[in-house]
């Protein structure tokens, strides 16, 4: 008898070897991040401040679906704390930039304000996660290589504010 391992059943449309790529559901958190990213690029093109943009935010998504896809607490505070300590978070990033701050697309400068506060802020959430999150933001609503110096940039944050011991 023949080996089917590997085969593609009867009846199915996908060629034999080829395997359907799935992207992983998005969770809460990463929906949090996404609306956050939203706010802070709001706040950095526009300059309300951190209410007003959260208002907007509530008003164009609805505090229920915003409660229901993401995680509204996570979100609140990444989004206020990356706009209110924006001085602060710039100052653990502006030494990596390879360009000047102004040069940042407000995307890349978004993600890094929401990346450091979360490496400054939230010990709890592996520096790893929190870099590879922001660089799945970059990818998705920025620049074609954005993604790869907010991966650069925020290597060199976490290994100036995380102890070694979380970076083992």
């Amino acid at each position: 008898m023949k080996s089917t391992q590997g085969e593609t059943p009867p009846g199915s449309a996908q060629p034999s070897g080829m395997r359907q790529q799935r992207r992983p559901a998005r969770t809460a958190r990463r929906r949090a991040r996404e609306y956050a990213l939203q706010g802070v690029y709001q706040w950095l093109v526009g300059g309300a401040d951190a209410p007003a943009v959260e208002g907007d935010l509530i008003e164009r998504e609805g505090l229920e679906d915003l409660e229901k896809k993401s995680d509204l607490a996570h979100l609140r505070e990444v989004m206020h704390g990356a706009i209110d300590q924006a001085q602060a978070l710039r100052a653990q990033f502006v030494p990596f930039l390879d360009r000047e701050l102004g040069q940042l697309s407000p995307v890349e400068h978004a993600c890094l304000l929401i990346a450091t506060y979360e490496l400054t802020h939230r010990q709890e959430i592996p520096y790893r996660v929190i870099i590879n999150e922001a660089v799945e933001l970059a990818k998705s609503f920025g620049g074609a290589e954005g993604f790869r110096f907010i991966n650069g940039v925020l290597d060199k944050v976490a290994a100036n504010v995380r102890s070694a011991q979380d970076r083992a």
